[in-house]
């Protein structure tokens, strides 16, 4: 079990190199502590142009379907931060002696309170709908790679969420938690992308909400299809 002083910079090297030379049934950190464990340059990389990639197309196929500006817009300051974050990331000085989550040999990963992670990079063109969140954290676009490593080599069964808040505040949490645990079945399906996703199992309504100060409000909402 890792303590606080395991992940001071003076020794987080030496738990990393504990954890991979030697052979231990689990090993508990916590959420900022696995944070600090880097995913490697080079799977980041391919990662960011995954991304890039993906955002370009959905761009794409909004101007080809004449899409608002101001999605397009947004789409476009989305891709514009990730080539930032790949070109800071290039030019960064790589060191040799860094232990990398996949050098350490772990096969599964039990994630507690994995409602901490629900804020992942999400790209949509629908606009104006209560009910959908595309906030992004950095510790959670590092789960998402970690989690993406540990389906290759564990063919989709490496990683355990638990959390008694899986749905809090947004049903986009669904998608995202489908992204992270499914990722293979949205890829065999055609449904990595939210549009794609949203089409097929949810539906925008508009309905009369009761404000707090007690005037109504005509809101769009994303609901997911429950049968």
């Amino acid at each position: 079990m890792a303590t606080r002083r395991d992940f001071e910079t003076s020794r987080r090297k030496k738990f990393c190199a504990r954890i991979a030379t030697g052979d231990y049934d689990a090993i508990i950190i916590g959420h900022s502590q696995f944070e600090k464990i880097p995913i490697s340059p080079e799977r980041q990389e391919r990662e960011l142009r995954d991304q890039i990639d993906e955002i370009e197309e959905a761009i794409a196929t909004l101007k080809y379907e004449r899409g608002e500006n101001f999605t397009i817009k947004q789409m476009e300051k989305s891709r514009r931060s990730l080539q930032a974050r790949l070109d800071k990331l290039m030019a960064t000085e790589r060191k040799d002696d860094v232990v990398t989550f996949e050098q350490l040999g772990v096969d599964r990963l039990f994630v507690d309170e994995s409602h901490a992670f629900k804020n992942l990079f999400l790209y949509t063109k629908m606009r104006n709908v209560a009910g959908l969140a595309t906030s992004e954290a950095q510790k959670s676009s590092d789960m998402f790679m970690k989690c993406r490593y540990l389906d290759e080599v564990t063919g989709g069964r490496g990683v355990i969420f638990a959390t008694g808040t899986p749905v809090s505040n947004s049903m986009t949490e669904l998608y995202t938690v489908m992204r992270y645990l499914q990722y293979g079945t949205l890829q065999k399906k055609g449904l990595t992308h939210f549009d794609c996703w949203a089409s097929t199992f949810g539906e925008t309504t508009t309905a009369i909400e009761l404000a707090p100060e007690g005037y109504t409000l005509l809101r769009r909402w994303f609901r997911v299809r429950l049968k």
